[in-house]
């Protein structure tokens, strides 16, 4: 489970690297006459603690209950010190930062001239690294020193810095609607999730028609380009229009590939952009590419010059295993996925600090599935009871809807009918309560209700037509995603012809030949 530890100077403790520790003490040492300082002992005694306790460290003596809250905030901005002393000369917006930082002190110190040509030089590697941001930044520097600074070509100079600041601010004001516009689509998804009706569809598509349609995408640089590409994907992801989510991810990964600087200096949007595509392929059920894509992402992971640091090792964990996990799924092979179940419980314990509780209970849903698929039903509704008994994850009713229903059909196939009953009583209440409640839930738990009161020589019928329900709605473009979390289908037609579910899956994987 993932450690929900509420006090930020533990966390940040917790999370330092052993070399981040070292770097930290020798810096430490520095600032103070004895190395048995207040901060240092608070240091070591939170470093040596499994859980924070403020207890323990009053009891230690060496720091008073009214010295703490001041004594935690210096430790902590003293560790954020340290960090930022250590990092790495090869990080660009460091580097520009640390450049824009040595310029003010020439500013402040009158040394205009020497100011001047610092900037010039790192505006030249923030306009090759697509920082138009901190360019912009620098070009507002430049005039205010022009403007106190006289030269003989302060004419031409002044000419040269309008219109660079113009171009500069141009660009950014695109780059900053359409993240804006992004950030918008992503609010809504949260808050009502993917379009339902025709008439949620035309109100998705006219917003996104009237912020997007001001903008000219040739004039675009390659930060105007991933905006624009992530605010398309946004849009595709709301209406439900998979493939259009792959030409708008693949977009975005490929402008990546073509710009392999990018990929160092924006890992983060670079990982992202991958997840969302192999995500599109998953839901186009594109095995093909879906495979080429996720060795790609990985060998590129591996590369010597990927980034690596906490955050990014956390992302590249989440996305690659969520992605093996579904290319199984995908293809039926459920037996022979059950190994990355114990080496993701493992990685989560590493990675528990940097995940939130959805894609932890995400990787749950998962392994219940490979597990059903496998038919050790035992085994599935273990890890469905973790989702069923969450209670933080108001935000994905539909995570817990399908663990619900799938529990129920885990419950059957025991042939608890105790269980079952039960079951049946608290997935109905908890479907009531939805908002959002799907036309194949309710066929699903109407199906699952009437199951009992089927003779038993007439249950294979009642499959059959419950197949063909399910086949009508499927082709239904507001109906066809709640497929993916549970392929109700496939388990009907196991039923029908006495087959495992891995089979049915495996056989129809060879049929979409692409």
């Amino acid at each position: 489970m993932a450690n929900h530890q509420k006090d930020f100077l533990f966390v940040l403790i917790k999370s330092l690297s052993k070399s981040e520790k070292r770097q930290f003490k020798i810096f430490a040492s520095r600032l103070e006459t004895s190395a048995n300082t207040k901060f240092i002992e608070l240091f070591n005694i939170l470093d040596k603690s499994e859980i924070y306790d403020e207890k323990l460290i009053l009891k230690s003596g060496v720091i008073k209950k009214v010295q703490l809250s001041n004594l935690k905030s210096y430790l902590y901005k003293q560790i954020l010190v340290s960090i930022r002393l250590n990092i790495p000369s090869q990080n660009i917006r460091y580097q520009l930062r640390e450049q824009i930082d040595f310029a003010t002190i020439l500013y402040n110190k009158g040394l205009y001239k020497q100011s001047l040509k610092l900037l010039d030089k790192t505006k030249i590697l923030a306009l090759e690294n697509d920082e138009k941001l901190m360019a912009y930044e620098i070009v507002e520097f430049e005039k205010l020193i022009e403007s106190q600074y006289i030269t003989r070509s302060i004419q031409g100079r002044a000419d040269e810095l309008v219109i660079q600041a113009k171009e500069l601010n141009y660009s950014n004001t695109i780059s900053s609607k359409l993240s804006n516009l992004s950030l918008q689509l992503y609010g809504i998804m949260l808050k009502t999730g993917y379009v339902k009706s025709d008439e949620e569809y035309k109100y998705i598509d006219d917003y996104f028609t009237k912020h997007i349609s001001k903008f000219d995408d040739k004039k675009f640089g390659f930060r105007e380009k991933y905006w624009f590409y992530n605010a398309n994907l946004w849009r595709s992801f709301l209406v439900q229009d998979f493939l259009s989510c792959y030409k708008y991810a693949l977009k975005w990964v490929t402008l990546f590939y073509d710009n392999p600087s990018m990929i160092h200096l924006n890992p983060v949007f670079f990982l992202k952009g991958n997840h969302y595509l192999l995500e599109s392929l998953y839901m186009l059920k594109y095995k093909s590419k879906f495979k080429k894509y996720l060795s790609l992402l990985e060998d590129t992971i591996k590369d010597s010059h990927f980034p690596v640091n906490d955050n990014i090792a956390s992302l590249s964990f989440l996305y690659v295993y969520n992605n093996k996990l579904n290319y199984h799924i995908l293809e039926g092979t459920f037996a022979e996925s059950e190994y990355l179940i114990p080496e993701i419980l493992s990685k989560l314990k590493i990675h528990t600090d940097h995940l939130d509780e959805h894609h932890e209970m995400l990787f749950y849903y998962k392994f219940a599935s490979i597990y059903f698929g496998n038919e050790k039903y035992t085994e599935c509704i273990f890890y469905l009871d973790k989702i069923i008994n969450n209670k933080n994850l108001s935000m994905r009713e539909d995570l817990m809807c399908f663990a619900r229903i799938l529990c129920l059909i885990a419950h059957y196939e025991l042939g608890k009918d105790y269980y079952l009953e039960n079951q049946l009583k608290n997935t109905y209440k908890f479907l009531i309560k939805m908002n959002d409640l799907h036309e194949v839930q309710k066929e699903i738990i109407k199906f699952m209700k009437n199951l009992n009161t089927i003779y038993p020589t007439d249950i294979k019928k009642e499959f059959v037509k419950m197949r063909a329900r399910f086949i009508e709605l499927e082709k239904n473009t507001y109906e066809k995603r709640a497929f993916l979390y549970l392929d109700i289908i496939s388990w009907l037609e196991s039923k029908i012809e006495n087959r495992k579910i891995s089979d049915i899956i495996k056989d129809k994987a060879k049929l979409i030949n692409r």
